[in-house]
């Protein structure tokens, strides 16, 4: 696999039926709402045929690393209510699967993601910092499987009192220092062992 290739498989395990997950995960205009530490901006380009198919999605969003991303994917297929599949471009270029499976009275939510940023910073700092951009990966889908958790629980609430005690989703990150100390401390490990090789 090339430095600047990635591949992820999450998986989400939530209480609730397929057909109600899906229907969260399919309304991406919806994605700001339910989900927005990661996602800020959405919007349609093309609202696809009547199942979705050849739907064009445009986002604009950020993880905790202190930068945006921009991109677009288009619905590729429809297996409502056990998923879909996609393929991106813009700041990054790839596909995506998502599938939704019952079991019992929890529902398991797998995302399957192979991308190659396409983004400068990340493009000409992957072979430095791939484990920080995939960190960044890993924390934005276990804020949405939170964020999942906390839609689901607002839509089964029985009462307007109820839907008050469900809390908030996580909000986007402010800009952290974290990134700058974690970025130089990896490129220094990365250099001494490349150092390291060629004395070997």
């Amino acid at each position: 696999m090339a430095a600047n290739d990635y591949e992820f498989v999450t998986r989400w395990r939530v209480e609730g039926t397929i057909e109600e997950i899906s229907e969260v995960l399919s309304d991406a205009l919806d994605l700001p709402r339910w989900w927005p530490s990661v996602y800020l901006e959405v919007d349609q380009l093309d609202p696809g045929d009547d199942r979705g198919v050849g739907r064009v999605i445009s986002l604009y969003m950020k993880g905790w690393l202190p930068y945006t991303l921009r991109w677009q994917f288009r619905v590729t297929e429809s297996r409502h209510p056990h998923g879909l599949s996609l393929e991106a471009w813009g700041d990054f270029v790839g596909t995506g699967v998502w599938t939704v499976e019952q079991g019992g009275a929890f529902a398991n939510v797998t995302y399957e993601w192979a991308i190659r940023p396409d983004k400068p910073l990340l493009r000409a700092f992957s072979f430095l910092l791939k484990p920080i951009f995939a960190a960044n990966h890993r924390w934005a889908m276990e804020a949405g499987e939170r964020s999942l958790k906390i839609e689901l629980a607002r839509r089964h609430a029985r009462t307007p009192e109820e839907r008050l005690l469900v809390p908030d989703p996580p909000g986007p990150t402010p800009t952290s220092p974290v990134p700058f100390i974690l970025g130089p401390a990896a490129a220094i490990f990365a250099l001494r062992r490349i150092a390291r090789g060629r004395r070997g």
